[in-house]
């Protein structure tokens, strides 16, 4: 493909207001940009979207910066690779750190994208020109107003973060706003075994779905559960591969499955994971991570795909953050948010941001 150079930069975009789930409340964000640059002086964009503590996975922004520099950008024949679906398979060698992995796979799909003058949704096989916005509602004593302000934009899917033992009066809460509202609830794998009883009876409130009950990995509880419960079982940390899927499918431990390209490794991966899914008559969603304009456009993207029937973690840039790394930002109108349709990612870098918000560049050349 032709590259000259990589150029890695530690980013940190401070948030309008604080996010907080039961594990923790983060004040900033911290991200990694990953800019591939080939001979004509395109550029592509990448994001590793890791957390700066491994309170998600044991991925952070600091490990996936040395992954990068030590080991997956130095063992990469660029040269050599004609598509960014080979790149998978020039470092099968390194284990884990997928976010690392997405992140450079993405400047790749972008950059390989601008090459054929496509839009990255052309590219693989996008059909949906429009997709329904989701908003994540964080633990925050200002709930109620952010529902009803996410409403007055027309969000179609709300995902309430949960602490055990306050479920049923935060899913009140929202119901009081608005009793139809279409809600679902994320546990982030904080229930064990002994709180079955406790999640069964949660089926009396016709949530959506609720995502990752159990600790990542787990098949065995989430299918028992999945087997006791109507409410659909959605999983999360658990998928961390194709093959993590497909055990989870054809161990009936779901219904629904999320798909974040990040936490799978790549662009690559999340395909494949979809084009099952979509045989199986699985639904899949798009997750996010809180995360810059940059990986919205790729998640956006992706979303675009037919088996992605659920609105996903798509939202505004503005959401999370008063500036973008991007111009323009990403817009919710009327529920839903507009595919791009320009070549690569579709979305143009605010480099002055950009250079503001950097904490550390480091630079490749070939």
């Amino acid at each position: 493909m032709e590259i000259k150079k990589v150029v890695l930069r530690q980013i940190k975009l401070p948030l309008t207001s604080p996010f907080q789930t039961h594990q923790g409340t983060i004040t900033d964000r911290s991200l990694i940009i990953v800019e591939l640059e080939d001979h004509s002086g395109r550029r592509g964009y990448g994001e590793v979207t890791a957390f700066a503590t491994p309170f998600y996975t044991y991925e952070t922004t600091s490990t996936a910066w040395r992954v990068l520099i030590d080991f997956l950008i130095p063992q990469i024949p660029f040269e050599d690779l004609q598509h960014p679906g080979q790149l998978a398979e020039s470092y099968k060698s390194i284990q884990g750190h997928p976010m690392a992995k997405a992140g450079l796979e993405g400047a790749m799909w972008d950059l390989y994208s601008k090459q054929q003058g496509e839009s990255l949704s052309e590219v693989i096989g996008g059909t949906q020109k429009k997709v329904s916005a989701g908003a994540v509602l964080s633990l925050s004593e200002s709930l109620e107003s952010d529902i009803k302000r996410l409403k007055e934009t027309g969000y179609k899917r709300y995902k309430l973060k949960i602490k055990s033992g306050q479920e049923e009066g935060l899913i009140r809460a929202v119901k009081r706003v608005d009793p139809e509202l279409p809600i679902m609830i994320d546990a982030n794998g904080m229930y064990s075994e002994e709180d079955i009883p406790h999640l069964l009876e949660l089926d009396r409130y016709g949530l959506m779905m609720i995502e990752q009950p159990f600790q990542a990995g787990d098949f065995y509880l989430h299918q028992n559960l999945q087997q006791q419960m109507k409410t659909p079982i959605c999983l999360d940390e658990s998928v961390m591969s194709y093959h993590d899927a497909m055990q989870a499918v054809e161990l009936s431990s779901c219904e629904i499955i999320n798909v974040k390209i990040s936490r799978v490794g790549g662009l690559t991966e999340a395909l494949r994971i979809h084009d099952f899914c979509r045989e199986k008559n699985i639904p899949v969603w798009c997750g996010g991570m809180v995360e810059s304009g940059v990986s919205k456009a790729h998640n956006l993207a992706l979303a675009s795909l037919p088996n992605f029937s659920i609105p996903g973690d798509l939202s505004s840039s503005t959401r999370y953050f008063a500036k973008d790394i991007i111009k323009p930002g990403i817009e919710v109108e009327n529920g839903e948010i507009e595919v791009p349709d320009q070549p690569g990612i579709g979305v143009e870098i605010d480099y002055d941001y950009l250079s503001e918000v950097t904490l550390t560049t480091y630079q490749f050349n070939f």
